[in-house]
This record gives structure tokens, C-alpha cells and sequence, in this order.
């Protein structure tokens, strides 16, 4: 959370994987009660419901705003970096993002989606939130997560944005965005997911947990036995030489330009992935985009746009 004047600005990175702030991460699976849930967890109260996070992951959609998962798990990352200290009422000015090739066209109905209630009154965790909106600004999701290494990149660079629901490819040629070379495919984690699932059942006939398979994403290993492990590890395998067969149609080229990769997929490039390292940036922060939404939006506020 970034502060101008009395003014805070919170950056919230839609996934469909997860819902990022600068500081918070939280899976963006939901469910929705009328009444409490036992559990009470990542939920708020609003509008007479309850919505709860944290379970699973929310299915792909081209459109965010077509229900309001999205905006309560707004309200939800807002309300989880204001706990932080304690701020219950407050002035809000929102950045987000979508994914690159999105921008223009939906860069608008996101901005009005999320500005639909300029004051909203809430409750998480037992506390009642009273927040007025602002103001809402929207950029390119993957931009964002590289605008601290823009100094850096001289030359010709391809970003790659790998994230639960999309991969999204620009390249930043001499520290600025091209904005006609920007692709968007949905090519996502959760295809990689899906695959594996797909596999265990054909092969074993049996049905296998996300989180197995994301404990061998991040670390290349889970406790289980040999067989699943490697009829997965084949399976993400594959899936990341699917990936590079997609930056290679965007004419990435190791010996010509830099590749940076940011998203959830990051886990996956790093461990699983055939690339020369030493012409590749990680940027494995998952919530570099949030924490780069609020850099920008500082940055504008302050030269008063």
C-alpha cells in the first residue's frame, strides 16, 4: 500500500489463481453463503452475503466482470492491507490490471466495475470496513511486474507473463513497451493443471489434488509415490516446452534478446524448463504486478494525472 496525501493506493493483481496485493496472497476460488459459514477464513461479508476465499481456483472467464467474484475479492485484498495497520475508514484509490492485450478494449468496463459503489461498507474478520473509492487506474498486468528492472533493459527483451489463466508476451525494446508487438494466449497454469489431472486418471484411474501437483511446480518433488510423481513431472514437462513453443512463434531468440518471466508460471520455467539461465530473468515475486500497479499509480498521482 502506497500512500498520496490522505489518499491510499492499493494494488490488487486479479488472478484467477490468486488474488495478490503488495503484501497478501490468497487463493481466488470462492464460495457464497447466505448465511455464516463454520469456517470463517479469507471471507467478507457484503451486500448481504458472505463470500469466502481461499479454496481452489477461479475458472477462466474473458470478461472479469461478468459476476461479482472479482469485486469481492477487491474488496477482500483491500481489506486484508488495511488490517495491516488497523485502518477501518478510509479513502481508496484502486490499481489494477489486465492482461496486455486487454487493456484497450476492456481498460474501461474493468475501471467502471470497480468503481461501481464510490462507498462501500463491508465486514472481514469481525471488523467493519467503511471505504470511499476514489479513483481506479488500470495497466498492463505484466508490465507492471517488471517496471523496478526497466533501467535495465537496453537492447531487445521479451517479457513473458505466465500466469494461472493466460500467458501474455510483450517485448520492451530499449526500456520502452512496444505496444504492437503484445500477444495473449491462453495458455495458462491451470492448462498445465488440467493436463495432469487428465494423465493420473488416464494412467492410474486416479484423481489427484491441486496441491500435489503444486507442491512439484514449486519445489520438483511431493511426498508421494514414484510412479505419480514422474507421470506428472512428464506431464509438466511437457507443458513448459508448450510455453516455449509459443515464445518461439513470437520469435523469441536466446542469443538476440533478454527473456523475463513473471507470473505463477515462473515456478514451472525455473524447474522444468529447457533455457539458457544465463540471458533469463525470474521475477518470482508473485506480487510484483500489485506492488508495480502502485508504483505507477504514484508516479501519475504525482504528476497530477
Amino acid at each position: 500500500m502506497q500512500v498520496f496525501k490522505n489518499l491510499r493506493i492499493i494494488g490488487i493483481d486479479h488472478g484467477y489463481g490468486n488474488i495478490k496485493t503488495a503484501n497478501t496472497v490468497t487463493p481466488t476460488g470462492v464460495s457464497v453463503f447466505e448465511t455464516e459459514p463454520t469456517f470463517e477464513g479469507n471471507t467478507i461479508f457484503y451486500d448481504g452475503r458472505y463470500y469466502r476465499f481461499g479454496e481452489g481456483h477461479k475458472p477462466f472467464i474473458s470478461d472479469k466482470t461478468e459476476d461479482e467474484d472479482f469485486y469481492a475479492a477487491t474488496l477482500l485484498g483491500i481489506a486484508k492491507e488495511l488490517s495491516r495497520e488497523k485502518i477501518y475508514e478510509t479513502d481508496v484509490h484502486i490499481a489494477a490490471g489486465l492482461p496486455l492485450t486487454w487493456v484497450k478494449n476492456q481498460r474501461e468496463s474493468f475501471r467502471e466495475y470497480l468503481m461501481k459503489n464510490s462507498d462501500v461498507t463491508f465486514r472481514y474478520k469481525k471488523n467493519l470496513y467503511k471505504i470511499h473509492i476514489m479513483g481506479c487506474s488500470i495497466y498492463p498486468q505484466g508490465y507492471a511486474a517488471v517496471i523496478g528492472k526497466l533501467g535495465e533493459m537496453n537492447g531487445v527483451n521479451m517479457l513473458a507473463d505466465i500466469g494461472n489463466g493466460t500467458v501474455n508476451i510483450m517485448y520492451i525494446n530499449n526500456r520502452k513497451p512496444v505496444e504492437s508487438k503484445c500477444w495473449t494466449e491462453k495458455l495458462g497454469v491451470n492448462q498445465c493443471i488440467i493436463s495432469v489431472q487428465n494423465a493420473v486418471l488416464d494412467t492410474f484411474g486416479a484423481r489427484i489434488d491441486e496441491t500435489i501437483i503444486e507442491n512439484i511446480i514449486r519445489f520438483g518433488k511431493a511426498n508421494i509415490g514414484k510412479k505419480y510423481l514422474d507421470c506428472i513431472t512428464e506431464q509438466v514437462r511437457i507443458y513448459a516446452e508448450k510455453v516455449l513453443d509459443v515464445l518461439e512463434k513470437y520469435e523469441y531468440n536466446s542469443e538476440l534478446m533478454r527473456l523475463y518471466i513473471t507470473g505463477g508460471g515462473v515456478s514451472i520455467m525455473k524447474n522444468f524448463a529447457e533455457l539458457d539461465f544465463e540471458n533469463v530473468v525470474l521475477v518470482d515475486d508473485i506480487c510484483a504486478a500489485a506492488k508495480g500497479y502502485e508504483t505507477i499509480c504514484l508516479q501519475s498521482l504525482r504528476r497530477g494525472k
